[in-house]
């Protein structure tokens, strides 16, 4: 009788090894332009496909130059020593990327209010194509920028941290 023998189709499942972590960093020059770039392409596809001149320059202005400064400010408050106090470091992910979610959203609210009473004195016409979207552009984009920034800083904090803690033990 003749037997054939078949591979063990587990054997390189469970012969590969970890190799270790792979650190991650939170670099802040690339999560602007990040900011910048994704929210800007994506509003001005929508100004595209439904023909909305307002959006298409919003998408430019309003939109991607608010979550850029947005996320620079917010990364440059997380690498401060903001970002070393303990609740924001021990609290809960989603407790910590709501804070500052909120508080984005909070000063892009603040930023349209000054805005818009700024070109009041100024211009006190207002004919400016974008500006009744600063109502709904500073808020939204300040609320979507601080809280991908936040999340991805995060992420690389808690990584480094806890593969710190693994070579200690």
């Amino acid at each position: 009788m003749n037997k054939m023998k078949y591979p063990n189709q587990t054997d390189d499942v469970y012969g590969i090894k970890v190799a270790g972590f792979k650190k991650k960093t939170f670099v802040l020059w690339r999560e602007v332009v990040m900011a910048y770039a994704a929210p800007a392409i994506m509003a001005g596809i929508g100004g595209l496909a439904t023909a909305d001149r307002g959006l298409q320059l919003g998408a430019l202005t309003t939109i991607g130059g608010t979550s850029a400064l947005m996320a620079l400010m917010i990364g440059l408050l997380l690498r401060s020593r903001v970002g070393h106090i303990r609740w924001v470091i021990g609290a809960p992910h989603l407790v910590v990327v709501g804070v500052f979610a909120l508080a984005g959203s909070s000063f892009g609210l603040f930023a349209a209010w000054v805005t818009s009473g700024l070109l009041e004195i100024t211009i006190p016409s207002n004919h400016l194509a974008w500006f009744d979207r600063v109502w709904i552009d500073f808020p939204l984009s300040g609320f979507i920028a601080s809280t991908i920034v936040t999340w991805r800083w995060r992420l690389a904090v808690t990584t480094n941290f806890s593969s710190k803690r693994r070579r200690k033990k």
